[in-house]
């Protein structure tokens, strides 16, 4: 089978988790509570990837420069376009609450939701793709990380979308569209990345680490942290855990 559309599959499989999540998050009244519990678990996992997966192996492939300088890069571009979006009412896109917007009170506002979880999960499935690259299998750890993390993504918010008056059809559609931009875009990463030099892909693999980082703190750790309050660090510290346990399997 060809390297590509195996490195698609997984990105597709990983994206899937989104729409798990959203099913729960929309058709089951799932407590405040253990929503942010399971956002700080998530954001455990993402943050053990980000660490050992992308930035350890990065450094390793390029040095340190090239992982820097990509990881900089890729939190500026996320917290520039996420400011951009947040401004058009994609803020609190990942709150279960009643903090995103209707579109009768933000016009537009769906629009940048739906542009911002595409923000938040383009940076994980291409660097999905990319752990292909030189002919070894898929990074398992990598895979089961943004698969464990896109749960409570989608979960908690499809939570918040419901609770803003969003239809089944925009939340469904809207989620079913992101997994399969996280299969293109892991597709992507296999196939355009290929050729290229070690430094240039140390310092893409950190821009993606760094886009993903941005996006923990500012839209995983809130939610996280609104309901779960003090368990917040405990929780995310066992996510961190399960993931390394899996790197290390």
């Amino acid at each position: 089978m060809p390297g590509w559309l195996i490195a698609g599959g997984w990105g597709l499989v990983a994206g899937a988790a989104l729409v798990v999540g959203a099913l729960f998050g929309y058709l089951v009244r799932v407590p405040q509570k253990a929503i942010a519990s399971i956002m700080a678990f998530g954001s455990g996992v993402l943050l053990s990837a980000v660490s050992f997966d992308l930035i350890a192996d990065a450094a390793d492939l390029g040095g340190l420069a090239p992982t820097a300088t990509g990881a900089v890069a890729g939190a500026l571009t996320y917290t520039l376009a996420n400011v951009a979006l947040a401004r058009r009412g994609a803020r609190h896109r990942k709150r279960s609450g009643a903090q995103q917007p209707a579109e009768a009170d933000h016009p537009g506002s769906g629009t940048a939701i739906a542009l911002g979880a595409l923000l938040d999960g383009i940076p994980e499935s291409i660097v999905i793709g990319t752990s292909l690259l030189g002919g070894g299998p898929v990074s398992a750890a990598t895979v089961a990380a943004v698969f464990i993390s896109n749960v409570p993504e989608g979960l908690s918010s499809a939570a918040g979308m419901r609770q803003s008056g969003r239809s089944r059809a925009y939340v469904f559609g809207l989620w079913s569209a992101i997994a399969i931009a996280s299969g293109l875009a892991a597709t992507a990463g296999y196939a355009f990345l290929g050729d290229a030099p070690d430094a240039l892909l140390a310092a893409i693999t950190a821009l993606a680490a760094g886009a993903i980082l941005a996006m923990i703190t500012d839209t995983m750790i809130p939610e996280a942290f609104e309901n779960a309050h003090l368990w917040t660090g405990l929780i995310a510290v066992i996510g961190f855990l399960a993931a390394f346990s899996i790197a290390e399997w």
